[in-house]
């Protein structure tokens, strides 16, 4: 069985602990480790599955934190660079009490890691590439790195997962740009995931059924649209069926998302890759099911990072 590669930002989330105050008038935080790709990995690692993580780190105490911790989850950081000359990219986020957030994101070393850094990466070393990060798509060395990964992985047949993570803050001058450059992943990857409020961005569309039908036109890839408590649509072509929710009480929910896409990316990575594409709706269903329970661990516990811990593969069926 052969591995699975992330790629895209590692970062230091600096959660402001003082709720209902703003940034500037926060006093107190805490750093967790953090970036949608970097979450994924550790999940996917957590549930028993080879992972590797290429992403850049400032070479800096909270750069090294990073490294650690995802080898303390098991996850490959050979491709996790140091960068001397940037520092590690933090993400500062306030929230308040109406569910707001107050949010400022300090880039360094992620937004550097380039081809070159990875001239040595050879991907026939894994089975699966997954994408997973909105900052892929901003100015700098690894916007270009993420295309030229995804057209490489797709030159070679190699199974490709994306999630947009789209953050209206990361994009304050407009969304079309974000939507410019998700599209060709959507069109030439195998499996996406996407939150309801994605699916009605990226189409353009007013309701989840209108936006199914638009992607649908749009690829052969099966998805998944996350509805919330109202549960997970999996979709292909003029298929889509619900698959309910895990009820409990969440503490928080941070990472679930990232905990959903590692457990389906853990799960079809034991698939034979001749038979990934032909896996039965049937057989989907199961899979999304499995992937709601990891999301659904994942609110159980406060921090995504800590949440992981307690994911195993003996929370599936």
């Amino acid at each position: 069985m052969k591995k699975i590669l992330c790629v895209g930002e590692a970062l230091i989330d600096m959660i402001c602990t003082n709720v209902g105050r703003s940034l500037m008038d926060g006093e107190q935080f805490v750093k967790k480790p953090g970036g949608a790709p970097t979450n994924v990995a550790a999940a996917i690692a957590a549930l028993g599955s080879e992972v590797d993580l290429a992403a850049k780190v400032g070479r800096d105490p909270f750069g090294k934190h990073l490294i650690q911790t995802m080898e303390s989850f098991g996850v490959g950081t050979q491709w996790m660079l140091e960068d001397a000359a940037h520092f590690t990219t933090f993400a500062f986020v306030s929230l308040f009490e109406n569910g707001e957030r107050d949010f400022f994101f300090n880039r360094g070393a992620d937004g550097q890691l380039s081809m070159l850094d990875l001239q040595h990466l050879n991907l026939a070393d894994y089975g699966m590439i997954h994408f997973g990060s909105a900052t892929g798509f901003l100015p700098g060395p690894l916007q270009e790195t993420y295309v030229k990964i995804f057209e490489q992985a797709k030159s070679m047949g190699l199974y490709i997962s994306f999630d947009p993570n789209f953050r209206h803050l990361l994009f304050p001058n407009g969304t079309e740009d974000f939507i410019a450059q998700s599209i060709p992943f959507i069109r030439g990857c195998n499996f996406f995931k996407v939150s309801d409020e994605e699916a009605l961005l990226l189409t353009g569309e007013t309701s989840i059924t209108a936006a199914c039908e638009k992607f649908s036109a749009l690829t052969d890839a099966h998805y998944a649209i996350t509805l919330g408590s109202k549960g997970t649509l999996i979709c292909h072509k003029e298929t889509a069926v619900l698959v309910p929710s895990i009820e409990i009480e969440s503490i928080d929910s941070t990472g679930a998302g990232d905990a959903f896409v590692g457990a389906v990316l853990h799960q079809l990575i034991q698939i034979p890759s001749s038979e990934r594409n032909e896996i039965s709706i049937e057989k989907w269903q199961h899979i999304v099911a499995n992937g709601n329970k990891a999301g659904a661990k994942t609110c159980m516990h406060l921090g995504a990072m800590e949440a992981f811990k307690h994911l195993t593969h003996t929370i599936f069926e």
